[in-house]
């Protein structure tokens, strides 16, 4: 359905559907888990599949979302795809993506949620290329990211700011700043949250 909704030129749904896909990411291995597929389906590998759909969902058409609806500087449209899809290889084929304690090591191709700041803040085309640049450095570091439904440190907390910045983006995907400037600031404390954990945990580690 966000493919769908590339091609009929409607960033709004794309963008919608692409945070639809957000919510069943962060359950759907719990389910799995919980009604055993690997006992019942033990010929299925339900991890390839995960990848195969993450890697479509919150890389491939995020890339192309913002291809067709970000502004990049002139001739800088193709590279910047070509920047998002050969880091998030890199990503998904890193078999230390996650730390011990379940954080993610390095920009974890979190294109979808590149795209909706992206969207929402308007940035001057040569802001948005120097962020797909320096996002797709940090896939190669020792950076690390929260992966709010698996990190057991201050879980409940980290969900409930998730949730509230699910909702603030939604509401400010649907209408423009001004007219949400509640969500504007929700969606700015809890990036500023999201920022700061992953900031002190990297720092924990390095020294």
């Amino acid at each position: 359905m966000a493919m769908l909704s590339l091609i009929d030129n409607n960033p709004v749904a794309c963008l919608l559907w692409l945070g639809a896909t957000m919510l069943v990411d962060g359950f759907d291995g719990t389910l799995a888990r919980k009604y055993e597929v690997k006992t019942i389906l033990p010929h299925f590998d339900g991890s390839t599949l995960d990848m195969v759909i993450d890697y479509l969902t919150w890389a491939f058409i995020p890339a192309l979302f913002i291809y067709f609806f970000i502004e990049l500087p002139p001739n800088f449209e193709l590279l910047s795809v070509f920047i998002i899809l050969l880091s998030s290889m890199f990503c998904f084929c890193n078999v230390n993506m996650k730390s011990q304690d379940n954080f993610f090591v390095g920009f974890p191709a979190a294109w979808n949620i590149a795209a909706i700041y992206f969207y929402i803040l308007d940035f001057p085309p040569l802001i948005t290329f120097a962020s797909i640049a320096f996002l797709a450095i940090l896939t190669v570091t020792r950076m690390k990211f929260l992966h709010p439904f698996r990190v057991r440190l201050f879980m409940p907390l980290n969900i409930v700011v998730t949730l509230v910045w699910f909702v603030c983006a939604t509401s400010l995907v649907l209408s423009t700043p001004e007219h949400a400037a509640w969500a504007l600031w929700g969606w700015g404390i809890a990036s500023v949250y999201f920022v700061g954990i992953c900031l002190w945990r990297t720092a924990r580690e390095a020294f």
